[in-house]
Order: C-alpha cells, then sequence, then structure tokens
C-alpha cells in the first residue's frame, strides 16, 4: 500500500493545487469508500466550504476545512490510489502510488467508476480520489488516537524510546503505526539495508548510538523516496526478487516472513549469527 512517500506525495498536490478553492459540488456516492456515511452526507457538509489546509501524520491525510466549526475531511489512499487536482486551466495535478497503467489523469482511458471520489470546484476545476481497486477511504473528521508520531517528523530521544525497546523484531517494530507512523514494507526494507541492520534483530538490543545511526537512515531514506517520486525508487527495491543481489556488495539476497511481512535482506551485510 502507499507509505509515507507516497501519502506525501499526495498531500502536497492538495497543498499545491487544491487549496482555497469553493467547493461547489461533491460526488460521494460510493457507499464503500465513503463508509460510514451515506450519498450526500459529506456533500452536505463541504459544498461552499474551502479546503484551508492538507496535513498528513505517517499514511494518514486530512484537510482542514473552511467555516464553522473544527470539522475535517479525511483521505486514505488505500493500496493504490492518487490524488488528481484540475486547475482551473485545464492542467493537471497528481500524486499518490506510482503509475501502474491507467492513472487516472486521462479520463478518456479511464473507467468513470474508478474516480471513486470528486470535489468539483467554483472555478471549473477538480479535486478526484482515483482507485481503480476500491481500497481507498474518505470520511469525515477521521479519528487519529492511534497513529504515532509521524515516522518523517519524529526527533530522535523519541525515536530511541519508542524503537528501542523489548524482543519484537526490529523490522516489526518499524511498521508498528502506534509506535511510528508511515513506514511500510518496502521502506523498512530499504531502511534496514541502508542501515546494514538484520530485520531479526529483537529492537531492544540496539544501543543508544545504533538507533541514533537508525533514525538518521530513516530521516535520509525517507526523505529520498520523497524527493524521487515514491519507495518504489529506493537502492534496494529493484534486488527484492529470487535471484537478486545486494546493489551494495554483491552478495545474495535473502527472504523470509519477519512481523508477518515479506523481508529480504543481504547475505553478507544484515544476517548476524543467530
Amino acid at each position: 500500500m502507499p507509505e509515507l512517500p507516497e501519502v506525501e506525495l499526495a498531500r502536497s498536490t492538495i497543498e499545491e493545487a487544491g487549496l482555497g478553492r469553493t467547493i461547489a459540488d461533491v460526488d460521494d456516492a460510493d457507499d464503500w469508500v465513503c463508509r460510514p456515511h451515506l450519498p450526500g452526507e459529506i456533500r452536505e457538509v463541504l459544498v461552499g466550504r474551502r479546503l484551508t489546509a492538507a496535513h498528513r501524520r505517517g499514511k494518514t491525510m486530512w484537510c482542514d476545512l473552511s467555516g464553522d466549526g473544527d470539522r475535517r475531511l479525511g483521505l486514505h489512499l488505500g493500496m493504490s490510489g492518487r490524488i488528481i487536482v484540475r486547475t482551473n486551466d485545464g492542467g493537471t495535478v497528481h500524486g499518490g502510488d506510482p503509475v501502474r497503467g491507467v492513472d487516472g489523469t486521462d479520463e478518456s482511458v479511464a473507467k468513470p467508476e474508478w474516480y471513486r471520489f470528486t470535489l468539483a470546484f467554483e472555478d471549473g476545476g477538480s479535486l478526484r480520489l482515483f482507485d481503480k481497486r476500491r481500497l481507498g477511504r474518505v470520511r469525515l473528521d477521521p479519528d487519529l488516537g492511534d497513529v504515532g508520531p509521524d515516522a518523517g517528523e519524529i526527533g530522535v530521544k523519541e525515536f530511541r524510546e519508542r524503537v528501542g525497546r523489548g524482543t519484537a523484531p526490529l523490522k516489526a517494530r518499524l511498521l508498528d503505526q502506534s509506535t511510528l507512523a508511515g513506514v511500510g514494507n518496502l521502506l523498512a526494507d530499504e531502511i534496514l539495508w541502508q542501515a546494514r541492520e538484520d530485520p531479526h534483530r529483537p529492537a531492544g538490543e540496539l544501543t543508544a548510538d545504533e538507533l541514533t545511526a537508525l533514525h538518521k537512515t530513516l530521516r535520509t531514506a525517507t526523505r529520498a523516496a520523497i524527493r524521487h517520486g515514491g519507495v518504489h525508487t529506493g537502492e534496494v527495491i529493484g534486488s527484492r526478487h529470487k535471484g537478486g543481489h545486494c546493489p551494495r556488495c554483491g552478495a545474495d539476497m535473502a527472504t523470509g516472513q519477519v512481523g508477518g511481512r515479506t523481508t529480504w535482506w543481504c547475505t553478507a551485510e544484515q544476517q548476524r549469527p543467530r
């Protein structure tokens, strides 16, 4: 599913092209994507308002709304969603899951039902959630209570306290969204490969210096993925396959389950004696 970098690209798309535009109409007819809201319920709240700010914590994204009350519009990309914003001059700004085939920017080749949620602006433009797999989510006033601190923003002290504890494998700790929000399967493999850390290593074994170094690697890998267009651009991602070799030392890549997720690591630089 989209990880922190993809969601940040979607958030920045809204910030760049979707804010401050008066909402004239809303298509919220998809009662699965917009659950638990009934068709028309989100429209009733949004028409006449503007998106005033776009926020993200981990993989969770939401927009502040103008008008009375502290209302928010939550947008979740699901497994492969994209945000597509049409400007008032007919241009397109988009961000989210990396383009795979039809990406929604060309309406002539996309099925109409793949646009799961639409804001129509008074100036003639629009904001759409494009999601072929129908796994995205739109809701009013999303609950952020179970979401941990953002992986891209967390300070080193809090990172050490949250990640460097317990007997859970290090990769499983990084994937725990209540511990640290935004790291998904691919980004975790990239971070641990860059840090030369064994994904199986108990998180509580890491020293303060090792955790400080891992925090720095997390920030570096995350920022690079955002800058280059998504987690798929990571240095080791293309080697996560049978017969793959470490792009740094050339050793075989190994695979297995860690924390219930398929994991890849370098057999020379990341695998400690057990």
